[in-house]
Protein backbone atom coordinates (compact mmCIF):
# COMPACT_ATOMS: atom_id res chain seq x y z
CA UNK A 1 0.00 0.00 0.00
CA UNK A 2 1.27 3.29 -0.57
CA UNK A 3 1.43 6.45 1.27
CA UNK A 4 1.43 10.47 0.77
CA UNK A 5 3.92 12.94 2.55
CA UNK A 6 2.14 12.90 6.20
CA UNK A 7 2.32 8.94 6.12
CA UNK A 8 -1.49 8.30 5.21
CA UNK A 9 -2.51 5.52 3.33
CA UNK A 10 -3.29 6.34 -0.16
CA UNK A 11 -4.30 2.79 -1.59
CA UNK A 12 -2.62 0.10 -3.57
CA UNK A 13 -0.33 1.10 -6.60
CA UNK A 14 -0.63 4.99 -5.41
CA UNK A 15 2.16 7.02 -3.43
CA UNK A 16 2.87 10.79 -3.65
CA UNK A 17 5.98 12.13 -4.95
CA UNK A 18 8.02 14.53 -3.49
CA UNK A 19 7.45 17.30 -5.52
CA UNK A 20 4.03 16.93 -4.07
CA UNK A 21 2.56 15.24 -7.06
CA UNK A 22 1.05 12.42 -6.71
CA UNK A 23 1.21 8.49 -8.71
CA UNK A 24 -0.40 5.65 -9.73
CA UNK A 25 1.16 2.73 -11.37
CA UNK A 26 0.21 -1.06 -12.06
CA UNK A 27 1.55 -3.87 -14.67
CA UNK A 28 -1.11 -5.46 -16.46
CA UNK A 29 -0.32 -8.71 -18.41
CA UNK A 30 3.42 -7.37 -18.69
CA UNK A 31 2.96 -4.28 -19.60
CA UNK A 32 3.72 -0.71 -17.25
CA UNK A 33 0.68 1.86 -16.88
CA UNK A 34 1.69 4.74 -15.16
CA UNK A 35 0.26 8.30 -14.75
CA UNK A 36 0.70 11.23 -12.61
CA UNK A 37 -0.77 14.55 -11.02
CA UNK A 38 -1.50 17.29 -8.18
CA UNK A 39 -5.69 15.71 -7.92
CA UNK A 40 -5.75 12.85 -6.45
CA UNK A 41 -9.94 12.25 -6.92
CA UNK A 42 -9.12 12.82 -10.94
CA UNK A 43 -5.78 10.60 -10.68
CA UNK A 44 -7.66 7.69 -9.29
CA UNK A 45 -10.62 8.13 -11.93
CA UNK A 46 -8.43 8.72 -14.76
CA UNK A 47 -6.10 5.91 -13.20
CA UNK A 48 -8.85 3.24 -13.29
CA UNK A 49 -9.65 4.21 -16.89
CA UNK A 50 -6.39 3.66 -18.30
CA UNK A 51 -6.26 0.08 -16.58
CA UNK A 52 -9.58 -0.55 -18.02
CA UNK A 53 -8.53 0.53 -21.55
CA UNK A 54 -5.00 -1.50 -20.85
CA UNK A 55 -6.80 -4.58 -20.49
CA UNK A 56 -9.16 -3.70 -23.45
CA UNK A 57 -5.96 -3.48 -25.83
CA UNK A 58 -5.04 -6.73 -24.71
CA UNK A 59 -8.12 -8.65 -24.68
CA UNK A 60 -8.48 -7.27 -28.20
CA UNK A 61 -5.16 -8.25 -28.99
CA UNK A 62 -5.77 -11.28 -27.62
CA UNK A 63 -9.15 -12.00 -29.63
CA UNK A 64 -7.51 -10.81 -33.03
CA UNK A 65 -4.02 -12.11 -33.41
CA UNK A 66 -3.22 -14.32 -35.56
CA UNK A 67 -1.60 -17.15 -36.28
CA UNK A 68 1.33 -16.16 -38.71
CA UNK A 69 1.63 -12.68 -36.31
CA UNK A 70 2.32 -14.41 -33.56
CA UNK A 71 4.55 -17.37 -34.93
CA UNK A 72 6.95 -14.47 -35.90
CA UNK A 73 6.96 -12.58 -32.29
CA UNK A 74 7.45 -15.89 -30.80
CA UNK A 75 10.19 -16.90 -33.11
CA UNK A 76 11.86 -13.36 -32.99
CA UNK A 77 11.77 -13.22 -29.21
CA UNK A 78 12.30 -16.93 -28.36
CA UNK A 79 13.95 -18.72 -30.96
CA UNK A 80 16.00 -16.36 -33.35
CA UNK A 81 18.59 -15.64 -30.04
CA UNK A 82 19.47 -19.43 -29.63
CA UNK A 83 19.42 -21.10 -33.47
CA UNK A 84 22.27 -21.08 -35.33
CA UNK A 85 22.07 -18.29 -38.34
CA UNK A 86 22.04 -20.98 -40.76
CA UNK A 87 18.77 -22.32 -39.04
CA UNK A 88 16.53 -19.71 -39.73
CA UNK A 89 15.57 -19.45 -43.11
CA UNK A 90 15.13 -23.07 -43.38
CA UNK A 91 12.97 -23.22 -39.39
CA UNK A 92 10.16 -20.62 -40.91
CA UNK A 93 10.40 -21.96 -44.48
CA UNK A 94 9.10 -25.26 -43.06
CA UNK A 95 6.64 -23.54 -40.83
CA UNK A 96 4.84 -21.30 -43.75
CA UNK A 97 4.91 -24.28 -45.85
CA UNK A 98 2.93 -26.39 -43.30
CA UNK A 99 0.87 -24.89 -40.43
CA UNK A 100 1.50 -20.66 -41.85
CA UNK A 101 0.16 -22.25 -45.16
CA UNK A 102 -3.21 -23.32 -43.55
CA UNK A 103 -4.00 -21.68 -40.59
CA UNK A 104 -1.58 -18.57 -40.97
CA UNK A 105 -3.99 -16.13 -41.09
CA UNK A 106 -6.72 -17.72 -38.86
CA UNK A 107 -6.92 -15.72 -35.38
CA UNK A 108 -5.08 -17.87 -32.97
CA UNK A 109 -7.79 -18.12 -30.10
CA UNK A 110 -10.18 -19.38 -32.94
CA UNK A 111 -7.37 -22.74 -33.80
CA UNK A 112 -9.10 -26.24 -32.34
CA UNK A 113 -7.43 -29.58 -32.03
CA UNK A 114 -9.08 -30.71 -35.23
CA UNK A 115 -7.63 -27.92 -37.33
CA UNK A 116 -4.21 -29.00 -35.86
CA UNK A 117 -5.45 -32.65 -36.84
CA UNK A 118 -6.33 -31.53 -40.58
CA UNK A 119 -3.25 -30.16 -41.52
CA UNK A 120 -1.31 -33.07 -40.31
CA UNK A 121 -3.71 -35.31 -42.44
CA UNK A 122 -3.24 -32.84 -45.42
CA UNK A 123 0.26 -33.16 -45.39
CA UNK A 124 0.24 -36.55 -45.04
CA UNK A 125 -2.02 -36.96 -48.15
CA UNK A 126 0.42 -34.54 -50.20
CA UNK A 127 3.53 -37.18 -49.40
CA UNK A 128 5.38 -35.20 -46.69
CA UNK A 129 7.60 -37.50 -45.17
CA UNK A 130 7.05 -38.19 -41.10
CA UNK A 131 9.85 -37.26 -39.75
CA UNK A 132 8.91 -33.72 -41.23
CA UNK A 133 5.79 -33.86 -40.30
CA UNK A 134 6.69 -34.72 -36.49
CA UNK A 135 9.22 -32.00 -36.45
CA UNK A 136 6.93 -29.55 -37.20
CA UNK A 137 4.22 -30.24 -34.98
CA UNK A 138 6.52 -30.07 -32.24
CA UNK A 139 7.58 -26.21 -33.47
CA UNK A 140 3.71 -25.52 -33.45
CA UNK A 141 3.20 -27.07 -30.01
CA UNK A 142 5.91 -25.09 -28.80
CA UNK A 143 4.41 -21.95 -30.32
CA UNK A 144 1.36 -22.48 -29.12
CA UNK A 145 1.95 -23.19 -25.81
CA UNK A 146 4.51 -20.07 -25.53
CA UNK A 147 0.95 -18.59 -26.49
CA UNK A 148 -0.63 -20.45 -23.50
CA UNK A 149 2.32 -19.04 -21.30
CA UNK A 150 1.35 -15.62 -22.49
CA UNK A 151 -2.12 -16.09 -21.49
CA UNK A 152 -3.60 -15.16 -25.18
CA UNK A 153 -4.63 -19.16 -25.44
CA UNK A 154 -5.86 -21.21 -22.54
CA UNK A 155 -5.31 -24.62 -23.88
CA UNK A 156 -2.57 -25.72 -26.19
CA UNK A 157 -4.32 -27.50 -29.19
CA UNK A 158 -1.45 -29.21 -30.40
CA UNK A 159 -1.75 -32.65 -28.20
CA UNK A 160 -3.11 -35.90 -28.75
CA UNK A 161 -2.33 -35.34 -32.37
CA UNK A 162 -2.13 -38.36 -34.58
CA UNK A 163 0.73 -38.65 -36.92
CA UNK A 164 1.58 -42.02 -38.77
CA UNK A 165 3.76 -43.88 -37.84
CA UNK A 166 7.19 -44.68 -40.72
CA UNK A 167 8.20 -47.99 -40.36
CA UNK A 168 11.21 -48.06 -42.15
CA UNK A 169 14.76 -48.98 -41.65
CA UNK A 170 17.60 -46.08 -42.33
CA UNK A 171 20.20 -47.72 -44.63
CA UNK A 172 23.39 -46.44 -44.65
CA UNK A 173 25.70 -46.91 -47.48
CA UNK A 174 29.04 -48.30 -46.81
CA UNK A 175 31.77 -48.98 -49.24
CA UNK A 176 33.73 -52.69 -49.34
CA UNK A 177 37.49 -52.51 -49.19
CA UNK A 178 37.19 -53.13 -52.90
CA UNK A 179 34.68 -50.81 -53.75
CA UNK A 180 36.88 -47.98 -51.79
CA UNK A 181 40.03 -49.02 -54.07
CA UNK A 182 38.15 -49.14 -57.18
CA UNK A 183 36.90 -45.45 -56.25
CA UNK A 184 39.79 -43.71 -55.46
CA UNK A 185 41.83 -45.82 -58.41
CA UNK A 186 39.65 -43.59 -60.72
CA UNK A 187 39.62 -40.31 -58.74
CA UNK A 188 43.89 -40.73 -59.55
CA UNK A 189 43.27 -38.45 -62.11
CA UNK A 190 40.66 -35.76 -60.82
CA UNK A 191 41.35 -32.42 -59.35
CA UNK A 192 39.88 -33.55 -56.37
CA UNK A 193 41.90 -36.97 -55.63
CA UNK A 194 43.68 -35.55 -52.68
CA UNK A 195 40.24 -34.62 -51.16
CA UNK A 196 38.40 -38.04 -52.00
CA UNK A 197 41.66 -39.54 -49.64
CA UNK A 198 41.31 -37.00 -46.87
CA UNK A 199 37.50 -38.20 -46.80
CA UNK A 200 38.71 -41.47 -46.72
CA UNK A 201 41.03 -40.93 -44.24
CA UNK A 202 39.35 -38.93 -42.14
CA UNK A 203 35.80 -39.46 -41.84
CA UNK A 204 35.25 -35.36 -42.26
CA UNK A 205 32.01 -34.10 -42.81
CA UNK A 206 31.27 -32.38 -46.40
CA UNK A 207 31.29 -28.91 -44.74
CA UNK A 208 34.37 -29.94 -42.21
CA UNK A 209 36.38 -30.24 -45.30
CA UNK A 210 35.19 -27.22 -46.95
CA UNK A 211 35.84 -25.30 -43.97
CA UNK A 212 39.27 -27.09 -42.96
CA UNK A 213 42.24 -24.29 -43.50
CA UNK A 214 45.89 -24.60 -43.52
CA UNK A 215 46.22 -23.41 -40.09
CA UNK A 216 44.25 -26.25 -38.84
CA UNK A 217 46.86 -28.68 -40.09
CA UNK A 218 49.15 -29.58 -38.11
CA UNK A 219 52.44 -31.55 -39.56
CA UNK A 220 54.67 -31.26 -36.66
CA UNK A 221 51.63 -33.50 -34.37
CA UNK A 222 50.91 -34.87 -36.78
CA UNK A 223 47.16 -34.41 -37.40
CA UNK A 224 44.09 -31.90 -37.97
CA UNK A 225 41.98 -29.81 -35.91
CA UNK A 226 38.62 -29.42 -36.85
CA UNK A 227 37.24 -25.66 -36.09
CA UNK A 228 34.61 -24.85 -38.24
CA UNK A 229 32.28 -26.07 -41.24
CA UNK A 230 31.33 -24.46 -44.71
CA UNK A 231 28.34 -23.81 -44.97
CA UNK A 232 25.97 -22.63 -48.13
CA UNK A 233 22.04 -22.67 -48.77
CA UNK A 234 19.30 -20.35 -50.47
CA UNK A 235 17.79 -18.08 -48.69
CA UNK A 236 14.85 -15.82 -50.39
CA UNK A 237 16.59 -16.87 -54.04
CA UNK A 238 20.21 -15.47 -52.95
CA UNK A 239 22.93 -17.99 -52.57
CA UNK A 240 24.59 -17.78 -48.61
CA UNK A 241 27.71 -18.72 -48.15
CA UNK A 242 29.45 -19.07 -44.32
CA UNK A 243 32.30 -20.66 -42.11
CA UNK A 244 30.07 -21.26 -38.94
CA UNK A 245 31.23 -23.29 -36.02
CA UNK A 246 31.19 -27.07 -36.09
CA UNK A 247 27.63 -29.29 -35.80
CA UNK A 248 27.90 -29.58 -32.20
CA UNK A 249 30.13 -29.45 -29.13
CA UNK A 250 32.02 -33.03 -29.95
CA UNK A 251 32.29 -31.87 -33.54
CA UNK A 252 35.83 -30.09 -32.05
CA UNK A 253 38.27 -32.68 -32.50
CA UNK A 254 41.54 -33.66 -33.45
CA UNK A 255 42.17 -36.21 -35.70
CA UNK A 256 45.36 -37.76 -36.31
CA UNK A 257 47.18 -38.41 -39.63
CA UNK A 258 46.10 -41.74 -40.78
CA UNK A 259 47.58 -43.62 -43.66
CA UNK A 260 48.25 -41.22 -47.03
CA UNK A 261 46.98 -38.41 -44.87
CA UNK A 262 50.33 -36.00 -45.15
CA UNK A 263 51.25 -37.51 -48.33
CA UNK A 264 47.74 -36.03 -49.62
CA UNK A 265 48.24 -33.09 -48.02
CA UNK A 266 51.49 -31.66 -48.75
CA UNK A 267 50.48 -32.66 -52.54
CA UNK A 268 47.43 -30.56 -51.87
CA UNK A 269 49.54 -27.88 -51.00
CA UNK A 270 51.69 -27.62 -53.78
CA UNK A 271 48.87 -27.94 -56.08
CA UNK A 272 47.01 -25.03 -54.52
CA UNK A 273 50.20 -22.88 -54.26
CA UNK A 274 50.60 -23.54 -58.18
CA UNK A 275 47.12 -22.83 -58.85
CA UNK A 276 47.25 -19.25 -56.98
CA UNK A 277 50.07 -18.47 -58.88
CA UNK A 278 48.73 -19.66 -62.46
CA UNK A 279 45.46 -17.93 -61.37
CA UNK A 280 46.70 -14.48 -59.63
CA UNK A 281 43.81 -12.50 -59.47
CA UNK A 282 41.30 -14.43 -60.63
CA UNK A 283 42.00 -17.01 -57.30
CA UNK A 284 38.39 -16.86 -55.90
CA UNK A 285 39.12 -18.07 -52.31
CA UNK A 286 39.88 -14.23 -51.35
CA UNK A 287 39.39 -12.92 -47.38
CA UNK A 288 38.06 -15.13 -44.98
CA UNK A 289 38.63 -17.82 -47.62
CA UNK A 290 42.19 -17.58 -48.82
CA UNK A 291 43.40 -20.01 -46.22
CA UNK A 292 41.23 -23.25 -47.13
CA UNK A 293 42.98 -26.18 -48.15
CA UNK A 294 40.26 -27.59 -50.71
CA UNK A 295 39.26 -25.42 -53.46
CA UNK A 296 37.96 -25.82 -56.95
CA UNK A 297 39.94 -25.27 -60.21
CA UNK A 298 38.89 -21.83 -60.29
CA UNK A 299 40.11 -21.28 -56.61
CA UNK A 300 36.24 -21.43 -55.34
CA UNK A 301 35.37 -22.62 -52.17
CA UNK A 302 34.90 -26.44 -52.90
CA UNK A 303 30.73 -27.22 -51.56
CA UNK A 304 28.63 -30.42 -51.23
CA UNK A 305 27.41 -29.99 -54.81
CA UNK A 306 31.04 -29.95 -55.88
CA UNK A 307 31.50 -33.37 -53.82
CA UNK A 308 28.25 -35.06 -55.05
CA UNK A 309 29.34 -33.94 -58.89
CA UNK A 310 32.48 -35.55 -58.43
CA UNK A 311 31.04 -38.64 -57.32
CA UNK A 312 28.30 -38.98 -59.70
CA UNK A 313 31.09 -38.54 -62.48
CA UNK A 314 33.17 -40.89 -60.83
CA UNK A 315 30.38 -43.67 -60.43
CA UNK A 316 29.66 -43.53 -64.02
CA UNK A 317 33.24 -43.64 -65.29
CA UNK A 318 33.38 -47.10 -63.06
CA UNK A 319 30.30 -48.49 -64.34
CA UNK A 320 30.97 -47.55 -68.07
CA UNK A 321 34.40 -49.47 -68.04
CA UNK A 322 32.22 -52.31 -65.90
CA UNK A 323 30.09 -52.12 -69.04
CA UNK A 324 32.49 -52.46 -71.54
CA UNK A 325 34.63 -55.32 -69.36
CA UNK A 326 31.64 -57.19 -68.77
CA UNK A 327 30.72 -57.43 -72.49
CA UNK A 328 34.08 -58.44 -73.44
CA UNK A 329 34.13 -61.07 -70.40
CA UNK A 330 30.46 -62.39 -71.66
CA UNK A 331 28.88 -62.34 -68.28
CA UNK A 332 26.96 -60.44 -65.83
CA UNK A 333 27.99 -56.44 -64.94
CA UNK A 334 28.46 -55.73 -60.98
CA UNK A 335 27.43 -52.25 -61.01
CA UNK A 336 28.82 -49.63 -58.87
CA UNK A 337 26.20 -48.72 -56.28
CA UNK A 338 25.69 -44.70 -55.85
CA UNK A 339 26.57 -43.24 -52.88
CA UNK A 340 26.91 -39.46 -51.69
CA UNK A 341 29.70 -37.66 -49.72
CA UNK A 342 28.54 -38.86 -46.48
CA UNK A 343 28.63 -42.21 -47.70
CA UNK A 344 32.58 -41.83 -46.93
CA UNK A 345 32.09 -40.75 -43.52
CA UNK A 346 29.91 -43.84 -43.07
CA UNK A 347 33.15 -45.86 -44.63
CA UNK A 348 35.64 -44.60 -42.82
CA UNK A 349 33.80 -45.00 -39.66
CA UNK A 350 33.84 -49.10 -40.99
CA UNK A 351 37.28 -49.21 -41.47
CA UNK A 352 38.00 -48.01 -38.28
CA UNK A 353 35.78 -50.96 -36.21
CA UNK A 354 37.50 -53.35 -38.62
CA UNK A 355 40.89 -52.11 -37.74
CA UNK A 356 40.01 -53.15 -34.02
CA UNK A 357 39.44 -49.54 -32.09
CA UNK A 358 37.43 -49.57 -29.43
CA UNK A 359 33.96 -47.48 -30.48
CA UNK A 360 34.80 -44.64 -27.93
CA UNK A 361 37.84 -43.65 -29.65
CA UNK A 362 35.68 -44.03 -33.02
CA UNK A 363 33.12 -41.99 -31.57
CA UNK A 364 36.14 -38.94 -30.38
CA UNK A 365 37.32 -39.62 -33.95
CA UNK A 366 33.99 -38.76 -35.65
CA UNK A 367 32.53 -36.02 -33.83
CA UNK A 368 29.33 -37.74 -33.10
CA UNK A 369 27.22 -36.31 -30.45
CA UNK A 370 25.91 -39.48 -29.24
CA UNK A 371 27.41 -42.64 -28.54
CA UNK A 372 24.67 -44.75 -30.37
CA UNK A 373 25.41 -43.23 -33.79
CA UNK A 374 28.76 -45.15 -33.77
CA UNK A 375 27.28 -48.01 -32.44
CA UNK A 376 24.72 -48.51 -34.89
CA UNK A 377 27.85 -47.93 -37.59
CA UNK A 378 29.57 -50.41 -35.10
CA UNK A 379 26.58 -52.82 -34.94
CA UNK A 380 26.46 -52.89 -38.61
CA UNK A 381 30.33 -54.20 -38.90
CA UNK A 382 29.79 -56.36 -36.49
CA UNK A 383 26.93 -58.29 -38.75
CA UNK A 384 29.28 -58.20 -41.77
CA UNK A 385 32.28 -60.05 -39.92
CA UNK A 386 29.53 -62.48 -38.14
CA UNK A 387 28.08 -63.75 -41.44
CA UNK A 388 31.45 -63.81 -42.76
CA UNK A 389 32.61 -66.44 -39.20
CA UNK A 390 29.07 -68.27 -40.42
CA UNK A 391 30.27 -68.26 -43.96
CA UNK A 392 33.80 -70.58 -42.44
CA UNK A 393 31.84 -73.40 -41.04
CA UNK A 394 31.41 -75.08 -44.99
CA UNK A 395 29.19 -77.98 -45.07
CA UNK A 396 28.26 -80.71 -43.03
CA UNK A 397 29.68 -83.07 -45.38
CA UNK A 398 32.44 -81.77 -47.91
CA UNK A 399 32.97 -83.35 -51.21
CA UNK A 400 36.19 -85.16 -52.22
CA UNK A 401 39.11 -83.47 -53.79
CA UNK A 402 38.28 -85.39 -57.31
CA UNK A 403 34.65 -84.50 -56.93
CA UNK A 404 33.22 -87.69 -55.81
CA UNK A 405 32.02 -88.15 -52.24
CA UNK A 406 31.79 -91.81 -50.77
CA UNK A 407 30.20 -92.55 -47.82
CA UNK A 408 31.19 -94.57 -44.87
CA UNK A 409 30.80 -97.85 -44.55
CA UNK A 410 27.71 -100.14 -43.05
CA UNK A 411 28.19 -100.68 -39.31
CA UNK A 412 31.13 -98.19 -38.90
CA UNK A 413 31.33 -94.44 -38.06
CA UNK A 414 34.55 -93.33 -39.59
CA UNK A 415 33.09 -91.54 -42.04
CA UNK A 416 31.00 -89.24 -39.54
CA UNK A 417 34.61 -88.82 -37.45
CA UNK A 418 36.45 -88.17 -41.21
CA UNK A 419 33.36 -85.71 -41.82
CA UNK A 420 34.35 -83.47 -38.83
CA UNK A 421 37.60 -84.13 -38.03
Amino acid sequence: MGKDLKGRELGKGLYQRKDGRYEARTKINGSDVSIYGFNLRELKKEFQELKEEAQNSIDFRRKHITLNEWFEEWFQTYKLPVVKETSVYPMKNKFYGSFGKYLGERKLCDITNIDIQSVINQMSSGGRAVSSMREELGRMRECMESARNNQILSINPCFEISVPWENRQVTRRFLSREEQNTFLKTVEHSWYKEMFYLMFLTGMRIGEVGGLMWKDVDFNGKCLRINRSLSCQYEYGKKMLRLLAPKTHNSYRKIPFFGEAEEMLLQQKAKTDSLKKVLGNRFRATGEYADLVFVTTMGSPVLRYHAEKEIKKVVKEINEQEAFESVQEQREPHYFEDMYPHAIRHTFCSRCFEAGMQPKVVQSIMGHQHYSTTIDIYTHVSESKYQEEIGKFGRAVEPEEDGSMEGPEKGTDTGMIQTFG
